[in-house]
């Protein structure tokens, strides 16, 4: 395979980031040929490595931290919650240094050419409420409502990142009730009290 022809390849899939398998599968060439044209490429300066096996069109305008993340997770989902979420609605104005994420896998932290990515483990009970940003179909995301709840449920447990706000800034469009019904939802007594206190505190300091 000539090593500029799986630019025609990449071009094919029509989206910022792509994987050696994939391309591998497609071109019908081996892995190791395909490794060898994608490392060419990025010596061109025309796509770099984003993380093992991930890659990335360098330049194009739909690249962002938040693409990756469902090529992080082949085997298991995950979405954007806690305080990246909170911040993409604009109900926290601090960036996040971190993108954080629920998911059904191990909670572990993943250091990439386009970010860094906190996953925590949320117990399939609670691995729901969310859908893609924006219907783009480009990556999941809690509803703000859940994204609060996610951040008050996992400080139960001793995680300090997610104990205290900075001023929150809930839109119209943010339903308390909503809040409320998902921390009923939270079949332990104890954590379930501790949320739900946390939570009317943030309603009344609002």
């Amino acid at each position: 395979m000539s090593r500029q022809s799986i630019l025609v390849f990449i071009k094919k899939l029509n989206r910022p980031i792509f994987t050696t398998s994939e391309l591998t599968a497609i071109s019908g060439k081996s892995v190791s040929a395909t490794t060898q044209s994608l490392n060419f490429l990025q010596r061109q300066g025309l796509i770099f490595k984003v993380y093992r096996g991930i890659w990335a069109e360098a330049g194009n305008e739909h690249l962002s931290s938040y693409a990756v993340i469902p090529f992080l997770f082949p085997r298991h989902r995950a979405y954007v919650s806690f305080i990246s979420a909170l911040h993409l609605y604009g109900i926290i104005e601090q960036i996040p240094q971190e993108i954080t994420l629920a998911s059904s896998a191990h909670t572990k932290k993943i250091h990439t050419k386009l970010g860094t990515f906190s996953i925590h483990h949320l117990a399939p009970f609670f691995f729901n409420g969310f859908d893609w940003y924006k219907g783009t179909g480009r990556f999941l995301i809690a509803e703000p409502e859940k994204a609060l709840i996610d951040c008050l449920y996992l400080s139960a447990y001793k995680k300090k990142q997610f104990k205290y706000f900075p001023e929150l800034h809930f839109p119209k469009s943010f339903s308390i009730k909503r809040t409320k019904d998902w921390a009923k939802r939270i079949p332990n007594h104890k954590i379930r009290f501790y949320v739900q206190n946390k939570l009317d505190a943030l309603i009344r300091r609002g």
